[in-house]
């Protein structure tokens, strides 16, 4: 359990640290495009 507590754990904090700060994350489609050329970051 201990073991098991610690590797889901820590794969919650990854998750938690690596927030939704990608444009690709808010849109429900693929742009026109089908992809972007550079990774755009939405700065908060």
């Amino acid at each position: 359990y201990t073991i098991w507590n610690s590797i889901f754990l820590k794969k919650m904090l990854i998750f938690k640290l690596n927030l939704n700060n990608s444009i690709e994350w808010i849109h429900n489609m693929p742009p026109l495009e089908h992809s972007y050329s550079e990774l755009p970051l939405i700065n908060y």
